[in-house]
């Protein structure tokens, strides 16, 4: 990911007050909610009966802070996510058969939880400069798919 040394300051100062294990069972609670069908690889997580009960299981709040930590040890490699993310990548493609795009959706809900939190600190160019970020972490999980 190209990102000016603007947009790596914006982009590591606002994560640097990120509250991983909140944000990370939000986004992804919200990533469930919003796109059920996301859902299909998490039905061993227990009741996904509704947006209550996905948004509080804890399950989903736990993988969500393990995602969302892997993301900000991907923030201190941006010049090599393939890289960083290719262990991630494999499972997720051979083991997982997680859709690639999920992970596109999983950025997206992210920037919205970012922005829910950070109001006015999440600009534009705060929000421009997170948006290349997660479409970079993205196509980096997406790499090992055939």
């Amino acid at each position: 990911v190209h990102l000016t040394d603007a947009e790596k300051a914006a982009v590591t100062g606002l994560w640097g007050k990120v509250k991983v294990d909140e944000y990370g069972g939000e986004a992804l609670g919200r990533l469930l909610v919003v796109y059920p069908w996301t859902q299909r690889f998490f039905e061993h997580f227990g009741d996904l009966s509704n947006a209550d009960a996905i948004m509080h299981n804890p399950k989903v709040l736990a993988h969500g802070k393990k995602v969302l930590s892997s993301f900000g040890d991907g923030l201190n490699h941006l010049d090599n996510l393939k890289g960083t993310f290719a262990q991630l990548s494999e499972l997720h493609c051979d083991k997982l058969h997680v859709d690639p795009e999920n992970f596109r959706l999983l950025g997206n809900v992210l920037v919205v939880v970012l922005a829910r939190h950070f109001h006015e600190e999440f600009t534009p160019d705060v929000q421009a400069a997170f948006q290349k970020v997660v479409t970079g972490v993205a196509n980096a999980l997406a790499h090992k798919y055939h």
